[in-house]
């Protein structure tokens, strides 16, 4: 890492849970955010100033007014614009050094496995059923690692998945096939504290670290399939264990 970089990253590279190997895995790692809306903000500036070598932003929605309660990446300015090209922007003003990709595109069943590939993690923060089971799918067929972050009113879901080995759930395991449909509430149906989303945000962006970290410092225990639950209004966190379907239509094959 050249002087100007070690510099940047000294905070990380003290802290003997992360060092200086640890550094240099996060800016080798390509990680691919689906959903540049609440979630994907905060996520998106953490990984960023995490040090985070590649991303890719997937988002086809625009920038409206209602989403600047939460979504802190854009300003009024940016109404109208894609979501994915002013995150992108925001990120190569923030750290020139970074690779950051914009895909203003929807993904789902068709496109997922090209947009996918490469991912060392991808990190899911959209906001409907269909996209969050086509995206858990496809990270199960390339084999790789999943965060799942959602959330509504006060109540936030984080977790780790990776239902392509032989012993853990996918997210399929957790949520089952009811939802593959688009008629799931939304926060615009049920409201949403800013705050709350970005508690989500941000934490979903240190479990997404830890999956990057697996092998090469000691934050880098993935939990996989220990969901966490954030209740804001408490305010409190429990955690729950995510065990494997056997016959899950996803991962169930891959059950030993």
């Amino acid at each position: 890492m050249t002087p100007d970089r070690l510099d940047r990253f000294a905070r990380h590279i003290v802290l003997p849970e992360v060092g200086g190997a640890g550094q240099v895995r996060l800016a080798g790692a390509h990680v691919v955010l689906v959903g540049m809306g609440g979630i994907g903000n905060p996520a998106l500036q953490y990984l960023a100033g995490a040090g985070i070598g590649a991303l890719t932003l997937i988002d086809d929605d625009v920038i409206e007014a209602s989403n600047l309660q939460r979504q802190t990446l854009f300003m009024p300015a940016d109404m109208g614009r894609a979501k994915a090209h002013v995150a992108a922007e925001w990120a190569a003003r923030f750290d020139p050094v970074l690779k950051v990709v914009p895909q203003v595109v929807r993904i789902g069943a068709d496109n997922a496995n090209g947009l996918l590939t490469g991912a060392d993690v991808v990190l899911d923060g959209s906001d409907n059923f269909a996209t969050r089971l086509a995206v858990a799918d496809a990270c199960v067929r390339l084999g790789v690692p999943l965060t799942s972050a959602a959330l509504g009113r006060f109540q936030g879901q984080v977790a780790n998945f990776a239902g392509h080995l032989p012993d853990e759930a996918c997210y399929r395991c957790f949520v089952g096939d009811a939802f593959d449909a688009t008629d799931c509430d939304t926060c615009a149906d049920l409201g949403v504290l800013g705050a709350m989303v970005g508690m989500v945000g941000a934490f979903a962006a240190m479990q997404a670290l830890r999956v990057v970290l697996a092998g090469a410092s000691t934050l880098g225990d993935p939990q996989w399939g220990r969901l966490q639950l954030i209740d804001g209004l408490a305010p409190s966190m429990r955690a729950l264990r995510i065990a494997k379907d056997p016959a899950c239509r996803t991962c169930g094959g891959l059950s030993q």
